[in-house]
């Protein structure tokens, strides 16, 4: 009898990159069984999701915190609201309508995501101050990401993809509705409160397409 010697190690290397080695030759005769698939899904790095498009696999700070966040692996396969915020505007009492829209769909699988911004010149001075409104005053516990920057040149690249599917932000508390695979986004302006019912019914589509 042979007995084999190849190390743990080894036959795990093997395991991992075996998916990859078979896919040319499956594929040449045909093979695309679910198996297959899912043995090279699992062989994908963590942060890397197969239905998340590239434009929202980045990484964010959290607002007053050092730590950051991946679109792509914390959220994935859900619907987003995606909003640029300010803490001395006078829409920034929308922060509590998008908690109460949080609440009445995170159970549904939506996901607020604000992104502070001082592109319109009217953020706090600092993080700590900007985390007060809305963590304090207005009760937020739906994700908050440090400011960046929402539009023009300098906008970040996330904001950068939104402007081309849809449009720029134009103040602050725009809203941008991406559906759970990403291929969807709606625009929202400032002017359209979390109670629109426009908002909470295209927010309800994504839940019954």
């Amino acid at each position: 009898m042979i007995r084999s010697t190849m190390s743990a190690e080894v036959k795990l290397a093997i395991t991992q990159t075996l998916p990859f080695l078979l896919l040319p030759f499956l594929s040449l005769i045909g093979v695309t069984n679910a198996s297959a698939n899912e043995a090279t899904r699992k062989a994908l790095p963590k942060n890397a999701n197969a239905t998340c498009p590239a434009w929202l696999n980045h990484d964010f700070r959290q607002l007053h915190s050092s730590n950051t966040i991946n679109l792509c692996e914390r959220f994935a396969n859900k619907p987003l609201l995606i909003v640029n915020t300010a803490s001395h505007c006078g829409f920034t009492p929308q922060f509590s309508g998008l908690e109460s829209l949080y609440q009445q769909y995170k159970s549904q699988g939506l996901e607020v995501i604000g992104f502070a911004s001082n592109d319109f010149r009217q953020e706090a001075a600092t993080e700590e101050k900007a985390a007060n409104v809305c963590y304090k005053n207005y009760g937020v516990s739906f994700t908050m990401m440090a400011p960046i920057s929402v539009k023009g040149q300098q906008a970040h690249p996330l904001f950068k993809a939104l402007a081309q599917k849809t449009e720029a932000p134009s103040w602050n508390f725009t809203k941008f509705l991406v559906s759970a695979n990403g291929q969807q986004v709606t625009h929202f302006s400032t002017l359209v409160q979390p109670s629109n019912s426009s908002l909470n019914q295209a927010i309800q589509q994504q839940f019954n397409p």
